[in-house]
């Protein structure tokens, strides 16, 4: 009888530990190009221009904070979102910096691990649009490994449409929803 009991307690502490694990630490997917997203101030630059908005490529830290990330390591950079042409997931040259600042920071940082989330926007098919976040991730991956990061660092996830940075149907929220964004 007392066996039962403990086993009992058991398997419902191991459960709560389980979904504490699996809980989001809130940080946003908002994917703002202006760097006003969330979390920590939401810092960014506006460097780039994305399908002629005059809209820059700074995205904020996603909840992650802007804390060192360990004594004497450097920051995780704060641009952390690339983006694509329609229907392409060809790296554009404007980016390089920012892709660049990533590569950097996961050679300095061999624990860092990142997942690069590819995303699509609403046109096309689900299932296309999950593709085509993947080749884009996969482009980056195989740019950063170019760059020296180890691909044991990385890790890729395609959500293709289902994750919108900006909800609307014209072409500035397209364009602001073709992306790859580094989430550390």
């Amino acid at each position: 009888m007392q066996f039962n009991n403990y086993v009992k307690s058991l398997i419902v502490v191991v459960a709560l530990a389980f979904v504490a694990g699996c809980s989001s630490t809130g940080g946003t997917q908002d994917g703002s190009m202006d760097g006003s997203a969330g979390g920590a101030g939401g810092q960014g630059t506006t460097t780039g221009q994305v399908g002629g908005t005059g809209m820059g490529q700074g995205q904020g830290m996603q909840g992650q904070g802007q804390g060192m990330q360990g004594q004497g390591q450097e920051r995780v950079p704060q641009q952390r979102t690339i983006y694509f042409d329609y229907d392409k997931e060809t790296i554009r040259p404007e980016f390089e910096s920012t892709l660049n600042a990533n590569a950097q920071y996961l050679r300095s940082n061999p624990n860092a691990k990142v997942i690069l989330q590819g995303h699509g926007d609403e046109r096309g098919t689900r299932e296309y649009n999950l593709g085509l976040g993947e080749r884009r991730a996969k482009a980056v991956e195989r740019y950063l490994a170019v760059q020296g990061v180890n691909d044991s660092q990385i890790e890729i996830v395609s959500y293709g449409e289902e994750r919108p940075a900006v909800d609307g149907h014209s072409e500035d929220a397209y364009a602001q929803n073709r992306r790859v964004v580094f989430d550390y």
